[in-house]
């Protein structure tokens, strides 16, 4: 069983493409941290592909997987974001969105015709992009008066930290990126360290 905050997805944005009766689908797959980001993405492809019938799409985020959507963008129901969804959700996938834009070829492919080729579009995309395992981190940020460092880096070199900002002045700031199972017992061991801060989102 996967740890709850380890999840794979897939390192750079990557493309696939299938072809029937003249429709052509692209798939464009992205790795994506928030619905913010989903939205701007899809934006910047609606510009790009202005001309094309649709955009479906599905995303799902989170190591819990609790967050998806899929949608149709006009096509009939069910026809084209949930076999999207499905790709993801069969290859065990989060952070992930997924648009496939579909230029219409003349000839109607029917409900089967279109599972089939938003699905292999997806799928093509997928297998061309490279799946890795990330665990799902909280960002937080401490606060410490300039003696107070050797005992804090001692914590971060031990636990291995992710060091994303650092402000090092009579007052210090460091930013850190911490695997969320570890959060709570990390955060508690700075907390011992006198006068020094931390704020978590």
């Amino acid at each position: 069983m996967m740890c709850e905050d380890l999840f794979k997805t897939i390192s750079e944005p990557s493309e696939g493409f299938y072809k029937d009766k003249g429709s052509k689908f692209y798939a464009f797959a992205f790795p994506v941290y928030s619905e913010c980001e989903v939205k701007e993405i899809q934006k910047g492809l609606r510009k790009k592909y202005h001309d094309a019938r649709h955009h479906c799409y599905a995303f799902r985020l989170g190591a819990e997987k609790k967050i998806y959507r899929a949608s149709d963008d006009g096509e009939p129901a069910n026809s084209s974001g949930p076999p999207i969804l499905g790709q993801i959700q069969s290859k065990d996938l989060s952070n992930i969105l997924i648009v496939v834009v579909r230029y219409f070829g003349g000839t109607k492919l029917g409900i089967p015709g279109l599972i089939k080729a938003y699905r292999a579009a997806t799928l093509d995309a997928i297998n061309n992009g490279k799946i890795i395992s990330k665990t799902e981190n909280i960002i937080f940020k401490i606060k410490f008066e300039y003696p107070a460092m050797n005992s804090v880096m001692r914590i971060i070199k031990e636990e291995g930290l992710d060091l994303i900002n650092q402000k090092s002045e009579l007052n210090c700031e460091i930013t850190l990126s911490v695997r969320k199972k570890n959060a709570s017992s990390i955060i508690e061991r700075f907390k011992k360290i006198n006068n020094l801060k931390v704020d978590s989102d």
